[in-house]
């Protein structure tokens, strides 16, 4: 009887053991078959995107391509690129969208489709503390840096045309533009303002607003004619609606 018993339980333990394996093989193929979104950044944009410590990528726009991945059933691959090179990826369909902090002008919009703005944040400039940089009008003369590719370069060289004559020095990235200011091989940096913010805090420096400044939101870009344009909208409209995106900002952008 207890050699019945033994076979009893050792054909229901494999049983059991069978049907775990069988679920865990349906988990990986699940996650194996899940369609791949491929996503580029320009990840030297902190609050937006950068990476961490353990070189993971971080930030609002990260967060929220995540979120817009597991509402359409994707697995989100992200490509770090440098900022004026990312159009030139959409055109060639080497990725499906780019989050970089990027603003939906009519120019970009020539090349490639936008999804509703998902934020807007302005720009501001950048000086050290003991500048005597205050408005537009002490940029006379001076030597400003801007990101190259950015709608901040597009800004500084209308406000050079219009307003006060200065020399502009386009750079890579937002990074790069900080360690020439506090090296005092420019005068002040022309940054987003959520940006401007943060790095006026991490590295003590100060600025001000630019009042000339009416730029278009951030927008999310697509190949043009992407069918994926209509699905992204859907749930950034969900994300709004539901306080996701609010709470993504309170993350991320808060001033406190």
């Amino acid at each position: 009887m207890k050699k019945w018993n033994l076979i009893g339980t050792l054909a229901l333990g494999a049983m059991l053991l069978a049907a775990c394996g069988d679920d865990a093989a349906n988990e990986k193929a699940s996650t194996e078959d899940k369609k791949v979104l491929e996503m580029a950044t320009s990840a030297d944009f902190p609050p937006f995107e950068s990476r961490n410590t353990a070189g993971e990528f971080e930030g609002f726009d990260i967060d929220l391509a995540n979120y817009i991945a597991d509402e359409l059933g994707y697995k989100l691959e992200i490509k770090d690129m440098k900022f004026d090179g990312l159009i030139g990826a959409l055109q060639n369909d080497r990725i499906d969208m780019v989050l970089s902090g990027m603003s939906a002008t009519d120019k970009r919009k020539e090349n490639v489709d936008f999804s509703t703005e998902y934020n807007h944040s302005g720009e501001m400039f950048i000086t050290l503390k003991d500048s005597d940089i205050q408005s537009i009008e002490d940029l006379e003369g001076k030597k400003l840096g801007v990101q190259l590719g950015t709608i901040q370069e597009d800004g500084a060289k209308k406000i050079k045309a219009e307003t006060v004559d200065f020399e502009i020095k386009a750079l890579d990235s937002a990074n790069i533009l900080i360690q020439e200011l506090l090296s005092d091989r420019i005068d002040a940096a022309y940054v987003d303002k959520a940006v401007a913010q943060g790095f006026i805090a991490e590295q003590d420096l100060a600025g001000f607003d630019d009042p000339t400044s009416s730029s278009p939101g951030m927008g999310i870009a697509f190949p043009k004619g992407s069918d994926l344009v209509e699905d992204v909208n859907a749930v950034l409209k969900k994300a709004e609606e539901s306080g996701k995106l609010q709470e993504l900002k309170d993350k991320w952008l808060s001033e406190e």
